[in-house]
């Protein structure tokens, strides 16, 4: 047996010695809490402690980088939040895994999210500054693994399109083309990267039933997680975002999406590549999102709809759309099952003596999980996902997964 498949062996075994010691986690829980008799400042150290494991059908699907049919992918988070009187508020966020996305990497430690938010009065308006997820859609807020029902993300925010963001196709018939290669798949970018930790400002609050939230940021939605540190993209190109949604009552959550900004890359080795005369601020991503949220009882579902034009340099506007509907039943208090289906399409673009021809290969994929949260400290859960392409080339059809969550 190969040792990072032991995992999956010695799993159960795992989880039930951890359910068996809930009372420590509580009382590990209660120990990182620090806080004053009148709850004027607190300070809490949490965490997520996964054990991923994925059976891939070759070549890998989405954002998973890896040439293995097995992957062990641990992942370690620590979340520092502190609350000073009703007015200041600080998170960070601090990785330590194999690279933010699956990968055959070896171990890395990562700042990945830290911001101070002030609130003057109340809920109605606060201000944020930092490097934290986007504000788009509803899926970030419950992208981690305590909240997701599944293991991966959905189609918008990890299935790789044919777009490069360091460099110009050549000509039309280039662009066209990508959708036949299949060993590029790292140097493209899927519609939005994850959660998106990029860097800047918004302005955000809630007015009776609506909440809405407005960002500037260092880099598109699209960005690649290397690109999200200020270090490495000033706000020379940014990107402007916002949501607003309305709750109609309890059960409801309607929302709206926009984006507006630069997805390629400004280094020497992009702009070489770039018309002449031409900058990246000429060629922008164009999003729209329209997402909704249903809870009765035992029942949730979410859906997004995203609508997205890219200018791509000597071609003209790359159009897609892609939209994702899931469900999660609870069975019991801690059973639970969960089923999405995702889909991708792609317009036509001009290509010369082609003709037009769609500028990337239409895809589906159905997934279906199944978790079993064992306290409030300790979840396992299973997914199998099947994908096709309008390719003769499949990318991951099939892929199966398996998590084991620590909760402190």
């Amino acid at each position: 047996m190969r040792p990072n498949q032991s995992i999956f062996v010695f799993a159960p075994l795992i989880a039930l010695s951890l359910a068996a010691q809930a009372d420590l986690l509580d009382e590990v829980n209660k120990a990182l809490w620090i806080h004053d008799s009148d709850n004027r400042f607190s300070v809490q150290l949490t965490g997520l402690l996964d054990f991923e494991g994925y059976y891939i059908d070759q070549r890998p699907p989405g954002t998973i980088d890896s040439e293995n049919e097995f992957l062990f992918n641990p992942r370690l988070r620590l979340f520092l939040d502190a609350q000073i009187t009703t007015h200041l508020y600080f998170c960070a966020q601090v990785r330590v895994d194999r690279g933010f996305d699956p990968s055959d990497d070896g171990a890395q430690i990562r700042l990945d999210e830290y911001f101070v938010r002030y609130t003057p009065v109340d809920e109605r308006i606060s201000f944020e500054i930092g490097k934290f997820a986007t504000v788009i859609g509803n899926w970030v807020p419950r992208h981690d693994s305590w909240l997701n029902p599944f293991i991966n993300a959905p189609l918008p925010y990890e299935n790789i399109t044919t777009l490069s963001d360091s460099e110009a196709p050549s000509s039309r018939r280039d662009f066209a083309g990508r959708r036949f290669q299949t060993t590029e798949q790292y140097e493209r970018i899927p519609l939005v990267w994850g959660p998106n930790y990029t860097t800047g400002a918004v302005v955000l609050g809630t007015v009776d039933k609506f909440d809405y939230a407005f960002e500037i940021k260092n880099a598109a939605i699209s960005s690649r997680p290397d690109s999200w540190q200020p270090t490495e993209t000033g706000w020379d190109n940014p990107t402007y975002s916002g949501r607003m949604a309305y709750r109609p009552n309890e059960s409801w959550n309607l929302g709206f999406s926009g984006s507006i900004g630069p997805y390629m890359t400004n280094t020497a080795e992009t702009r070489e590549t770039l018309p002449l005369g031409k900058s990246i601020d000429n060629y922008n991503e164009y999003l729209l999102g329209q997402d909704a949220s249903y809870a009765w009882r035992h029942l949730q579902i979410f859906a997004e709809i995203f609508e997205a034009r890219f200018e791509v340099p000597t071609v003209g506007d790359a159009d897609t759309l892609s939209y994702y509907i899931e469900s999660r039943y609870k069975i019991t208090p801690q059973l639970f099952a969960a089923g999405r289906w995702n889909q991708q399409l792609y317009a036509t673009v001009p290509t010369g003596g082609w003709g037009p021809q769609p500028w990337g290969n239409d895809i589906w994929r159905v997934d279906a999980a199944l978790g079993y949260r064992f306290t409030n400290y300790l979840q396992v859960k299973i997914q199998y996902s099947f994908s096709h392409q309008d390719a003769a080339v499949q990318q991951g059809e099939q892929l199966v997964a398996g998590q084991l969550t620590i909760k402190f």
